[in-house]
């Protein structure tokens, strides 16, 4: 399996493991997909040469990052802020945040 598609189901794996629902989309098969991905991701996260590769993460249409993003912020129980969204009560990172708010 190449690294790509290793880097996908990792990322797949963890939002269907915690019930976070997403879209994925090919941007192999699909041109428009590939199109709007390289529009969309920031300048300053785009590599010097080439195109952004896959997996790059989104909330809708905004840019969350690439899969070093997502494995840095799992790794610190941080992955629901990366999203941009609000972690589950119970969860490691919600019970994080609360500790930090105290």
């Amino acid at each position: 399996m190449n690294q790509i598609k290793k880097k996908q189901q990792d990322v797949l794996g963890f939002l269907e493991a915690n019930k976070i629902g997403f879209e994925e989309k090919d941007i192999a098969a699909n041109e428009e997909n590939r199109k709007w991905m390289r529009e969309n991701v920031p300048e300053n996260n785009r590599p010097a040469t080439g195109y952004p590769l896959p997996p790059q993460i989104f909330n809708e249409s905004q840019y969350r990052g690439d899969y070093d993003a997502f494995f840095e912020a799992r790794e610190n129980n941080a992955v629901y802020a990366f999203l941009g969204l609000t972690a589950p009560p119970g969860s490691k990172e919600a019970e994080a945040q609360a500790k930090q708010q105290a």
